[in-house]
């Protein structure tokens, strides 16, 4: 049998000069190489734990050194769902980058960023090339998270009251008890330099700066007409807050789930391979 599909295990040497014997493990299916590290070639390797460089890695297991490099005689594969997955993890991460300044809320046994990744499985694939102009693009997706928690969401959508362009909600005069309030998430799209980036600010609200309107209450301003923008109104209290997501008119990221965006993005990474 070859050296490909067998695990070799080296041993360092004794204090007196003494080696034991290296063992061979099982053959393994398909594609790691494990080296023997012998007397000659340990010069000059001291590993204390595990080190990994140049797709080599090096680690000490029961005493004995041992060296593992990668390899596969099989083409790599890239699937239409994996780059998918791709495509999604990288934009959520950017999302989330986007998002800190306002200080999004999200309550729960997860960590903030797993809930808010876990939600944004949800959203629009969108297509961004490995390189140039829209590597780092943040695009204001529909429904885009905010805010999770166990109060109940407030339905929200926007409209006009009076001919004044509104943010909605189905809210009410005693829908806050002591000590809760509203905070509102402003996300406005911007463009700049050629990339689409995404600015994320938050501020309070009282209830007395709303309207009534269809039989909840409203926030009435021009700024809701805005169509590069999105918002969402989170009822927080101590330690919890409403799970809400922007409603916006934006459409600016639709050019990037189209066929065509899929294909330069994909070629930027070497291509699809069925």
């Amino acid at each position: 049998m070859s050296d490909l599909g067998r695990t070799y295990i080296g041993v360092i040497p004794e204090p007196d000069g003494r080696q034991k014997r290296s063992q061979t493990a099982q053959p393994m299916a398909g594609h790691k190489i494990d080296k023997i590290m012998t007397k000659r070639t340990m010069t000059g390797i001291m590993v204390n734990g595990r080190m990994a460089t140049a797709g080599v890695t090096f680690y000490v297991r029961e005493g004995k050194t041992v060296v593992r490099t990668s390899h596969s005689n099989q083409p790599k594969r890239r699937t239409r769902a994996q780059f998918d997955v791709r495509m999604r993890t990288k934009h959520t991460a950017l999302l989330w980058r986007a998002l800190q300044p306002a200080g999004p809320l999200f309550y729960g046994s997860r960590t903030t960023f797993t809930a808010f990744a876990s939600l944004a499985n949800r959203l629009p694939v969108v297509y961004l090339p490995a390189e140039g102009q829209l590597e780092h693009a943040q695009l204001l997706l529909p429904k885009m998270p905010v805010s999770f928690g166990t109060i109940p969401t407030v339905r929200q959508h926007l409209g006009t009251v009076d001919g004044t362009a509104a943010l909605i909600t189905s809210l009410r005069v005693d829908s806050l008890k002591r000590g809760e309030k509203l905070r509102l998430y402003t996300l406005r799209q911007t463009v700049e330099g050629g990339t689409p980036l995404l600015h994320a600010t938050s501020r309070d609200v009282t209830i007395g700066e709303m309207r009534p309107a269809e039989g909840g209450l409203a926030l009435v301003d021009e700024l809701f007409a805005d169509p590069m923008c999105g918002w969402a109104l989170v009822h927080v209290a101590d330690g919890n807050c409403s799970s809400q997501t922007a409603v916006s008119r934006c459409t600016l990221y639709e050019q990037y789930t189209t066929e065509e965006a899929l294909q330069a993005a994909a070629a930027s990474y070497g291509g699809l391979t069925e």
